[in-house]
């Protein structure tokens, strides 16, 4: 049996990870009772009108995600990885519980978004799937490997027309959005002389990118690295700009008036609420269960403390009105409700908002006020806590 397919847990399950589970208050049945839940793609918008044709490839029913718009539902076994719709950049693989996450957005047209924790590229693709033909996608994550997939896939998918990716850490990022000057290409600051002038992305780095590059990549382990720009598209608002331009940091003032309009901060985590990513250790073995999973929690300061801080400037680089929604795939109250409860104790400017389009969502309260829980057993996804803030302007 191929290892990309769903496979049943051993029972019972270490006692280790029931320990887990019993200190985080998490129905271990969760894990043991659902062998596998649905496989979800999203379409992209043209291909809706394409149903027959795409059941016909993949040899199965597709089923339409009523409360989540252009998804579909597969057997779980199904394979797309060879399909022709795949192939073609139609469709794409991403959890129904993530894509909620985006939809919490509440992304409109002329929006500029930031994505904190881009990889693996999913929730990044149907970003900019949704923004459509206006506004900007900003990329940002600090595994340089991980970004590369990202833009790998936005070409794919012919999504990457308006985003910018960066290689950062996203503790401490501070590029602002930049606006569509692509009808100013011949308008340079004359600071700059030509060389130094973003033009049409292209893989094949000049001589002198490459250098700056590979000096970034050594600042890596030494904890230094600056922003790397490894990706733009046509619209993006890169092209014509210098350098500089593209890497002004913005100060506090400058990024309430004219910071992103949504941010989405999809936090690493202990990915204890994904189920397939669990099933997979009976593979892995238990003792890289214990490594990943129970090890992080036991290191739980560490992890909860990045969570705020990636949390912590996501809000810093939102403008006054503007959207955040923080996200994990872990169920423990302790990177979730907690998170956000310290967060909402140290920034007074930062108020909770109701999830508008979560009316028919498949998925249970949070422990927090506006926050929301899927769960394999409630939702047929796999475990996503969402909740939803806003800056306010005091």
């Amino acid at each position: 049996m191929s290892l990309s397919l769903p496979l049943p847990l051993p029972l019972p399950l270490p006692e280790a990870f029931l320990n887990f589970l019993e200190a985080n208050s998490l129905d271990p049945s969760i894990y043991s009772s659902i062998t596998s839940i649905p496989r979800y793609i999203r379409l992209k918008h043209e291909n809706e009108t394409h149903i027959e044709e795409l059941e016909a490839e993949l040899n199965c029913k597709l089923q339409r995600v009523n409360w989540l718009p252009a998804f579909y539902s597969l057997p779980p076994q199904t394979q797309i990885a060879n399909s022709k719709a795949y192939k073609q950049g139609k469709l794409y693989g991403i959890d129904a519980a993530s894509g909620a996450a985006v939809m919490a957005l509440d992304i409109r047209a002329g929006d500029h978004v930031l994505d904190l924790c881009a990889a693996p590229g999913a929730k990044l693709c149907m970003i900019a799937d949704v923004l459509g033909d206006s506004g900007s996608v900003t990329g940002v994550d600090i595994a340089k490997h991980r970004l590369a997939a990202c833009r790998t896939m936005l070409q794919k998918y012919a999504l990457g027309d308006r985003c910018r990716l960066f290689v950062a850490d996203g503790t401490t990022f501070s590029l602002g959005p930049t606006r569509d000057r692509s009808d100013h290409v011949s308008c340079e600051s004359p600071l700059e002389d030509s060389t130094n002038v973003y033009r049409k992305w292209t893989s094949r780095k000049p001589w002198k990118e490459r250098k700056r590059a590979a000096k970034a990549d050594k600042n890596v382990s030494s904890g230094t690295q600056p922003p790397e720009l490894i990706f733009y598209g046509q619209q993006s608002g890169v092209i014509g700009l210098s350098r500089g331009q593209v890497y002004e940091t913005m100060n506090d003032k400058e990024i309430s008036a004219f910071g992103y309009d949504k941010v989405l901060v999809d936090a690493e985590c202990t990915h204890d609420g994904s189920v397939k990513h669990i099933q997979k250790f009976e593979h892995w073995g238990w003792t890289t269960l214990q490594r990943r999973v129970l090890d992080a929690e036991r290191s739980d300061r560490n992890l909860t403390a990045l969570q705020l801080k990636l949390l912590s400037n996501g809000f810093r680089m939102l403008k006054v009105g503007g959207s955040l929604v923080y996200s994990t795939c872990s169920l423990t109250v302790a990177q979730n409700e907690d998170v956000i409860h310290q967060f909402l104790e140290d920034n007074a400017s930062a108020e909770l908002m109701e999830i508008d389009a979560s009316n028919d969502w498949p998925c249970e309260s949070g422990g927090i006020s506006k926050s929301l829980r899927f769960d394999p057993l409630t939702s047929e996804t796999s475990g996503l806590f969402v909740a939803k803030l806003t800056k306010l302007d005091i």
